[in-house]
């Protein structure tokens, strides 16, 4: 699968800051999703953006919220980001065909809602380095369920340059940046 510009969407899951700071390599996490997060507005790739259940677990972390501007959080109950209509919604709404994965956890529901989204027939990625469980055992275990389940893997840097494909690329020297 190859993945673009115009056919993806960014799918921003549950990154809140009680369950957030529990997670394996949270550091590395943190930095992949913030840089992948503004790699995605500096392009123009749409992002939706879900909360597990935010009474209990609070707000997205503030290195995130601060480039989330003029987006707000789809609130959900289920461990899939399917199971809330407004996530459909949002989805529809942005017609896209391949849907981009990064958050936590990696063995709930970020894969429960690759699990999902492969159903209803879209193209599934994950970013595995912008992934995370509490375990790295966990971690593991659901990249290689998703990998073996048709969704396709990739990193935050290999993700930003395949978008942009070229050097030539309007905002290459921009995306470069972020990565260096």
């Amino acid at each position: 699968m190859r993945l673009s510009l115009d056919k993806s969407v960014l799918v921003l899951i549950d990154m809140q800051g009680k369950l957030a700071g529990l997670m394996h390599d949270k550091e590395r996490l943190f930095a992949n999703l913030v840089i992948l997060v503004k790699g995605a507005r500096i392009l123009g790739v749409p992002i939706i953006w879900c909360e597990q259940n935010p009474r209990a677990l609070g707000p997205t972390i503030p290195e995130l919220v601060e480039n989330l501007s003029g987006l707000s959080p789809i609130e959900k109950m289920s461990f899939s980001c399917c199971g809330d209509p407004a996530f459909d919604a949002a989805l529809h709404r942005v017609q896209r065909g391949q849907a981009v994965l990064c958050g936590i956890e990696s063995h709930v529901c970020v894969y429960q809602t690759a699990a999902d989204l492969k159903s209803k027939g879209l193209e599934v990625a994950v970013v595995a380095d912008a992934v995370s469980s509490r375990s790295q055992d966990n971690k593991q275990i659901a990249l290689s369920r998703m990998q073996a389940e048709g969704v396709c893997l990739t990193s935050t840097e290999m993700l930003l340059f395949e978008w942009m494909r070229t050097a030539r690329h309007g905002q290459f020297k921009e995306i470069a940046k972020l990565v260096r």
